[in-house]
């Protein structure tokens, strides 16, 4: 009979909510932060430039997100939104997600790189602990030369005489300022032109505009 209903139910065009997890479905329990990043985890540790930061959310419940960042309308082009997903095979990742390769990439920088795609300008206010930078530029310029270095030295890219062998790249995750930015979506086309491996390449499309409205922490370079 409750199947029979339910069926009834949704053929009329009820949306029949599911019941929620089981530790979803109380309060958490506060382990000391006021604000965590999830009911079960309070932060995370990374390494950025050699030296170990927390990554965790702003206590204060008051506080609110600068002004770069608060500003909604920009001149499009260039400023326009970018869509959820890059192109084919590309996944398109979000803040918790993000924190998971940020972990990877401290314990284990051989497999995956987290990289931070935008200008040098941008940066000096501040990035995503435990990425690098390498800016959109670098992999735009002419010298091909140069490209090649960076996938080889960089990206764990094998170079031969005439090919390049991606069978033990790294996997990348690529971000700039927000959903209406197109530095790491510029990385991300050039690098598949380039023949990397659309599985390979992460897009966590929020940026540093939704990493800061949700009050994480973010670290500037020592210069």
């Amino acid at each position: 009979m409750k199947n029979m209903i339910t069926a009834t139910l949704t053929l009329l065009g009820f949306v029949l909510a599911s019941p929620l997890p089981a530790d979803e479905s109380v309060p958490a329990v506060s382990n000391g932060l006021k604000v965590k990043i999830t009911r079960s985890i309070d932060s995370i540790q990374v390494e950025h430039d050699g030296r170990p930061v927390t990554i965790r959310r702003n206590q204060d419940t008051k506080h609110r997100i600068r002004d770069a960042f608060a500003k909604t309308s920009r001149p499009c082009p260039p400023f326009c939104i970018q869509p959820l997903t890059l192109a084919p095979g590309v996944e398109t990742i979000g803040e918790r997600k993000m924190l998971e390769y940020l972990q990877q990439a401290s314990s284990d920088d051989d497999k995956v790189l987290v990289i931070d795609s935008r200008t040098r300008k941008w940066v000096k206010r501040g990035t995503i602990p435990g990425s690098v930078n390498i800016p959109y530029k670098l992999l735009t310029q002419d010298n091909e030369e140069e490209i090649a270095d960076l996938l080889e030295e960089r990206f764990g890219v094998h170079r031969g005489d005439t090919l390049l062998d991606f069978s033990y790249a790294k996997t990348l995750v690529l971000f700039c300022n927000g959903l209406w930015c197109g530095q790491a979506p510029t990385n991300i086309r050039k690098l598949l032109r380039l023949g990397y491996p659309p599985h390979k390449l992460k897009y966590y499309r929020g940026g540093m505009q939704a990493w800061e409205s949700l009050g994480l922490t973010t670290v500037k370079p020592d210069a």
